[in-house]
């Protein structure tokens, strides 16, 4: 009898069955689907992945989950409070085509927002500083912002600088065709920031019992508190700042260079009622933790993300093993390389 080629489904049935056999021999089984093809590159924020930490725990801690941020395409988690903000004004008819987009940024949030608003086609103004980082700055120009430079005190991140660039974007704002942002008060902030909470409770199936953050508007630590309380998860949440800047610990604020936290004041955003504890990390502290996540850990992250882990491995030990903690690294590393944070 002469050989014939299988056709039709028992083709594709005979297909399926040696792809499995290969995908069983190389181990492919196992792996994770590729995200989809999305027709914007909006929709590639969030879903970011969490790693556990390994190697540096201390002996006897509990489990330290960390959200990678920095896979959202500016490298931050502040993609999602910006697409959040843009497109919850224009939902409201607040933006419309045409209009100019203002906002006083570290630059994490500018970064962002300049993302954003070069996708849907506005004129973005970000007023910002030398004092935070060069990478910052340059990627904002590189989406087409229109970067408004306030000169700091050599570098220091102080009150009065966060007052004098929030005074710029306020005037700006008086123009009837400016959409200021006013991300310290703008509650779409917030449910941009509750996926990270909504995704973090599926990852770790619902058990953590510990969750930190540092708190610059607080969007972050509220959004995920929030989302925590709808899904029934009762973990504890800490709020976080530099030592040097103890606004919610002390009631005074300082210098700091923890870029993107601690602004000097009590953040509208932030409501006694979705935390339980805030507490004050040594910056230097924060700065060798982020060090030791890149030599140690492969989680290639900046000096507020040190500070989360740093705070995060506290909580870890102190509540010790048959627990979880989960904190966030918000950026990448590589918007830090031209300062000193990777050189100590």
């Amino acid at each position: 009898m002469d050989w014939k080629p299988v056709s039709g489904a028992a083709e594709t049935a005979a297909d399926t069955r040696r792809i499995k056999i290969k995908a069983m021999e190389t181990g492919q089984h196992n792996q994770p689907q590729p995200p989809p093809i999305v027709d914007t590159i909006l929709r590639a924020i969030g879903n970011t992945p969490v790693v556990k930490l390994r190697r540096i725990l201390q002996p006897e801690s509990a489990e330290v989950l960390v959200k990678l941020e920095y896979y959202n395409p500016t490298g931050s988690y502040k993609d999602r409070m910006a697409l959040a903000m843009i497109e919850g004004a224009e939902a409201r008819g607040d933006l419309k085509p045409g209009m100019e987009v203002v906002e006083y940024t570290g630059g994490s949030t500018g970064s962002s927002l300049a993302l954003v608003c070069a996708v849907k086609g506005y004129h973005f103004t970000p007023i910002s500083s030398d004092g935070f980082a060069r990478e910052k700055l340059e990627t904002m120009r590189a989406f087409g912002a229109d970067l408004q430079v306030v000169a700091s005190d050599g570098g220091k991140l102080t009150p009065d600088l966060f007052l004098r660039m929030k005074a710029e974007a306020e005037r700006r704002a008086q123009d009837e065709n400016t959409f200021y942002t006013s991300q310290f008060h703008n509650e779409d902030a917030l449910n941009g920031y509750q996926n990270i909470g909504r995704e973090l409770v599926a990852q770790a199936g619902g058990k953590i019992d510990a969750y930190c953050g540092g708190v610059g508007t607080a969007g972050m630590l509220m959004g995920v508190s929030r989302a925590f309380k709808e899904a029934g998860c009762a973990a504890r949440i800490i709020a976080l700042e530099p030592a040097s800047s103890p606004v919610l610990t002390e009631g005074h604020g300082g210098a700091h260079r923890v870029e993107g936290i601690s602004p000097g004041v009590i953040p509208p955003h932030l409501k006694s009622d979705y935390y339980d504890e805030a507490r004050a990390v040594d910056e230097a502290e924060g700065r060798a933790t982020a060090r030791r996540l890149a030599r140690e850990e492969g989680i290639f992250t900046g000096t507020s993300s040190g500070l989360n882990v740093a705070a995060a491995l506290q909580l870890a030990a102190e509540l010790g093993p048959g627990h979880t903690v989960a904190t966030v690294a918000v950026d990448t590393g590589l918007k830090y390389l031209a300062g000193d944070l990777f050189s100590g």
